[in-house]
């Protein structure tokens, strides 16, 4: 959900020499190329009008094309993709490469002090704000990708230090799986 900490793991992933891709700024770069400011209304209007435009999976195909562009198929790239809404954009990203979904799970206390410290002009700063987001986040999908995470990583009682860890190691130990 917003604010659970997906970003602060993607970036401590990078560390893992995994290329970091966030469908966020997919939406984002959309809306620049929109003429459209990026509030969070702005954005979570965007982000559905993508899905009824291009389908259900609309900004893993937008992440797919950035992968086809920026990276040579020859080689193997290891990737970081934040944000993930639905099982129809993991569906998609599954047909060009093995895909591990980690959830970080925070409570609605949390998630709330962690947008209010965005500095992010789409962050919901209060209660009733982070509410609608959540609904609209949940609408596309959330909670079924969330359902078929590999990992879950609670992020409620954890240090920043204790997070990035956790997220570094279950990486590792895929990685080691794969290697089989």
């Amino acid at each position: 959900m917003p604010g659970a900490g997906k970003t602060t793991v993607a970036k401590a992933l990078e560390e893992e020499d995994f290329t970091l891709l966030n469908m966020g700024d997919c939406v984002r770069m959309e809306a620049k190329k929109r003429k459209l400011e990026p509030t969070d209304k702005n954005l979570g209007y965007l982000m559905l009008k993508l899905r009824k435009e291009l389908g259900p999976g609309a900004i893993a195909t937008l992440i797919i094309s950035q992968i086809s562009e920026k990276y040579n198929d020859e080689l193997h790239y290891k990737f970081v993709i934040d944000g993930i809404r639905s099982v129809h954009e993991i569906d998609l990203l599954k047909k060009i490469g093995v895909v591990k979904i980690l959830s970080i799970h925070g409570s609605i206390d949390t998630r709330i002090r962690h947008l209010k410290d965005r500095s992010r002009s789409d962050a919901p700063s209060t209660l009733k704000e982070c509410l609608i987001r959540d609904k609209r986040e949940l609408s596309v999908g959330l909670s079924e990708a969330i359902a078929f995470a590999d990992e879950i990583i609670s992020n409620n009682e954890i240090s920043l230090h204790q997070l990035k860890e956790q997220a570094k190691q279950i990486s590792r130990n895929w990685l080691l799986s794969l290697r089989c």
